[in-house]
């Protein structure tokens, strides 16, 4: 037996249980990973929420974990192995990370050395795998240009920023709390911009063309006023809802576009994130070359507050739990 929280159906954060129930069996393609630490995401609030489509409950929530294989019948990892795992329906379409073990197939399983602490190491997987797979399949970023980041002081806001300085690129990024900008610094973004619901006269004062890239993390309420930050031939990539909404009603492409400012989209997957990449960013945080934004860790059995405090907004990074 193990302990894992239960989604019953969905409802407030007090509808998250802990319970002990079975330790999944995995079958040959599968691989059964020891949790060691998983990080809280939007998409899990917006499960316990009821509005993600496709869950049968009950469910064990979480789209991402970190760990050791403790059992994979095909051998394609080793029993000891340090690895990460995310997204391919963990916590939707079957069980997830929220819980002492984890069984997940082995295509979404990525392997690596570290010896950084799990709590670190547990913050890393879906927000790694989303800023990279943003920053390098949906906006193209290259060297010298400049982001702009809406939504900076989320998670992959942060990390984004991170891998974005890694890149010489110069950072904007937003907040809707100037006590939130010393965090935004810390990480390197270059230019924070408070947000009162537009940021693009504050974008183009300080780059009056608009910038190359722009990273939409809010969702469509703050989408149009991202679109009205970028240049011409500039790149807009939806890529999060931290405002819980994600549709563009009435859609009128010619009247919602700038002319000339390109909109694409991000949802990949763990295969966007190579494991050279993964074990990369490692190795530059151990060195001190980077930084993981954790802003507070959890217990299992405190879930229920994780979750109102994420759903609260007050974090500036990553909330991450420990079994």
């Amino acid at each position: 037996m193990m302990r894992a929280v239960v989604l019953d159906e969905p409802g407030p954060p007090s509808s998250l249980e802990l319970r002990d129930i079975a330790v999944p069996v995995p079958e040959p393609g599968w691989v059964l990973i020891r949790v060691m630490a998983f990080g809280l995401n939007r998409s899990e609030l917006h499960t316990r929420l009821g509005l993600a489509d496709g869950v049968v409950f009950p469910r064990v929530l979480g789209i991402e974990a970190a760990g050791i294989v403790a059992q994979c019948p095909g051998g394609e990892f080793a029993e000891g192995q340090q690895v990460a795992t995310m997204m391919g329906g963990m916590g939707r379409t079957f069980d997830g990370g929220y819980a002492e073990y984890t069984c997940v197939p082995v295509l979404q399983v990525i392997r690596f050395e570290s010896e950084l602490d799990w709590g670190t190491v547990g913050a890393v997987p879906e927000m790694l795998q989303t800023a990279y797979g943003s920053l390098t399949v949906g906006l193209d970023g290259q060297p010298g240009q400049s982001l702009l980041i809406r939504g900076g002081t989320s998670s992959i806001g942060m990390a984004t920023a991170v891998l974005a300085k890694q890149r010489d690129m110069t950072v904007l990024a937003t907040t809707r709390s100037s006590s939130k900008e010393a965090a935004l610094h810390e990480v390197g973004v270059d230019h924070v911009l408070i947000d009162r619901g537009t940021v693009s006269e504050q974008v183009r004062a300080i780059l009056p063309e608009g910038v190359d890239c722009a990273l939409e993390l809010i969702g469509t309420p703050t989408l149009p006023d991202t679109l009205h930050s970028t240049r011409v031939h500039g790149v807009v990539c939806f890529t999060g809802m931290l405002s819980n909404e994600w549709i563009v009603k009435e859609f009128y492409p010619i009247d919602y576009l700038p002319s000339g400012v390109r909109l694409t989209a991000y949802g990949g997957d763990a295969s966007d994130l190579p494991q050279e990449a993964l074990q990369a960013f490692l190795d530059s945080v151990a060195a001190g070359k980077a930084t993981v934004p954790v802003h507070r860790q959890f217990r299992m059995d405190e879930i229920q507050e994780a979750h109102a405090y994420m759903e609260s907004g007050e974090a500036s990074g990553k909330l991450v739990v420990l079994p």
